[in-house]
């Protein structure tokens, strides 16, 4: 089946207001002749604002990296759904793994802020993966059953067709590292099973999972051409104009 593909860019801890400016200004007029892959920046909260200004009248979709799954309360420093949704974003990432090795997330929280998030009308972009030593010693299959099983549960249907999953192996992020096709093609065709087990054909066949880790053009085609990968959660390479873009292309291509 043809999914489109997804391309986010998640800038994570980048770019003043003015650079955001800038680089969503350089992709959007760089990125008109794109009709059939969808594109989403993910900036800082910091920048949402500025950056919907700029790509309001655009395809491109917006979108904020974190949030919490409360809708008030004294909780200095979090963001909550509703706040995002006030600014033009119309995603959130939820469940990176910076987020669980650095600040301690867990599968249970994922599952609370993707609850909160589709309560309030945004689309989740969820995130699971293994880290190296999980590989190493051969238990990515069981940590990812656990993580997408986790992340998903108490969902219907209808709440999955507004889900992207991102699989990103935690050892490829920020490393220059990546799966081989091979390697990412397996765990993207077990993710889709996952779904397929919990919520049928129909959701299974539909929801579109995102390759993450150390994504760039010279990987971009053959990574995005593998049957179940359908887009890309680029990181160091989205902070650029030069360098996103390619990979964008290169999935409108497919």
């Amino acid at each position: 089946m043809k999914r489109n593909k997804v391309i986010a860019g998640n800038w994570k801890l980048h770019k003043s207001n003015t650079e955001a400016q800038q680089l969503a200004n350089q992709i959007k007029i760089r990125s008109t002749d794109i009709k059939n892959t969808d594109i989403i920046l993910c900036p800082p909260f910091t920048a949402l604002t500025v950056i919907y200004d700029v790509v309001k009248d655009s395809a491109i979709g917006l979108g904020a990296q974190n949030m919490y799954w409360e809708k008030s309360g004294a909780f200095t420093g979090e963001i909550n759904a509703e706040m995002i949704k006030s600014t033009g974003a119309g995603y959130v990432i939820i469940g990176h793994s910076e987020r669980r090795q650095y600040f301690a997330e867990t599968d249970e929280t994922v599952n609370k802020k993707i609850k909160a998030a589709l309560d309030e009308g945004l689309k989740p972009i969820v995130c699971v993966g293994e880290s190296l030593d999980q590989r190493e010693t051969g238990i990515t299959a069981q940590i990812i059953e656990t993580q997408v099983t986790g992340a998903l549960a108490g969902l219907n249907e209808q709440q999955m067709a507004e889900i992207i999953i991102a699989y990103e192996p935690v050892w490829a992020i920020g490393t220059g590292k990546t799966a081989s096709p091979e390697q990412a093609q397996e765990v993207h065709a077990q993710i889709r099973s996952l779904v397929n087990k919990q919520f049928g054909d129909a959701v299974s066949e539909n929801i579109r999972i995102q390759y993450g880790g150390s994504v760039k053009a010279e990987n971009a085609e053959i990574l995005l051409s593998q049957p179940d990968i359908d887009g890309a959660l680029v990181g160091g390479a989205c902070l650029k104009a030069e360098t996103f873009l390619p990979i964008i292309q290169a999935a409108e291509k497919l």
